[in-house]
């Protein structure tokens, strides 16, 4: 890789009107010009808040020169397919609403699926250009924890259990048109989460009673025949605060239950029988999945930062969920 750069390292700030240093930003690696898509006026690129933009390591927005219709690279080494890309939450009041309980998901054996359901708009796309979006979930800290109903809180309980098998779920749209994705709400309603770490339906594994955080990717399909030596160019990373959440196998705490219910139009109790996404005569490959079907990836796909390059500090106590 040009200037023997780890691509899990991220670079410093970039330099005012450059592109932003996003989350999962390695420094500018090598590679030719993109070509120019013969635009005389580039987009005004979008100016998204800093709650639609990764995390506290972000960097400020794209220049107000610089869309994606420019040539070459970024300041901050980023292909500009990605670099205007921007997203917002759906359903954000929702969120911050079981945020402030202290969200819980419930894992299943069979896996079970998100609510609310992670949706986001995008804008600031090359409407020509192919993306893939895809989702993974890391954990907060290095702790377990437990539920203490005398004081309707969670409290840590000792340090946190081996890592669940790395799994990312890809949207099943995938690849798509930069024009599609930014034409309607992309949903991950298709997404289950379980505990079976012996899981082969692609579903993502976690452990309950550990704290995640959910991250979304935006990862350009790069039609260079050498694209794996740009791998780290070519995606955008975004990370909610207020979709994190407890993974439990139960409701702990009554008011998640009655806010789940009255918020959620086709709860019908608490359920396993699901049906499950199809996913053929033969095993899903652990890892790579696009929904629950398996799928040979013709593009090289990135190496994802580790969580501390949210800034998010491990191991601290905290009163989530506090009543």
């Amino acid at each position: 890789m040009a200037g023997g750069q780890d691509p899990t390292v991220l670079p410093p700030p970039c330099a005012e009107g450059g592109c932003d240093g996003v989350v999962g930003d390695a420094g500018a690696g090598g590679g030719g010009l993109l070509p120019h898509l013969g635009r005389r006026t580039p987009p005004t690129p979008p100016r998204p808040s800093a709650a639609f933009l990764g995390g506290p390591g972000e960097g400020p927005p794209c220049g107000a020169g610089l869309g994606w219709a420019s040539e070459g690279l970024g300041a901050g080494g980023k292909n500009r397919r990605v670099c205007h890309a921007a997203a917002r939450l759906e359903m954000g009041s929702l969120w911050e609403e079981f945020n402030r309980l202290g969200t819980e998901m419930i894992v299943t054996k069979a896996g079970r699926r998100m609510f609310p359901t992670f949706q986001v708009k995008l804008s600031g796309l090359d409407p020509l250009a192919d993306y893939v979006l895809l989702m993974d979930f890391v954990p907060l800290d290095d702790k377990r924890y437990r539920y203490a109903f005398h004081s309707s809180s969670w409290l840590a309980a000792g340090r946190a259990d081996p890592a669940a098998p790395g799994r990312v779920h890809f949207h099943p749209d995938s690849p798509a048109k930069g024009a599609q994705w930014m034409r309607q709400i992309v949903s991950f309603d298709k997404l289950k989460l379980t505990n079976n770490l012996l899981d082969d339906n692609g579903h993502i594994i976690l452990n309950s009673m550990h704290r995640y955080q959910p991250r979304f990717h935006v990862v350009f399909v790069d039609p260079r025949r050498d694209s794996e030596r740009f791998a780290h160019q070519n995606f955008k990373s975004f990370s909610f605060p207020e979709t994190q959440f407890m993974a439990v196998t139960a409701y702990q705490n009554h008011r998640i239950t009655q806010l789940k219910i009255a918020s959620n139009p086709f709860a019908k109790g608490f359920r396993d029988g699901e049906p499950e996404p199809w996913c053929g005569p033969l095993a899903c490959p652990p890892g790579i999945y696009m929904g629950a079907k398996p799928r040979a990836l013709p593009y090289p796909l990135p190496t994802f930062p580790p969580l501390s390059a949210y800034g998010t500090a491990a191991g601290t106590a905290f009163g989530y969920g506090q009543q």
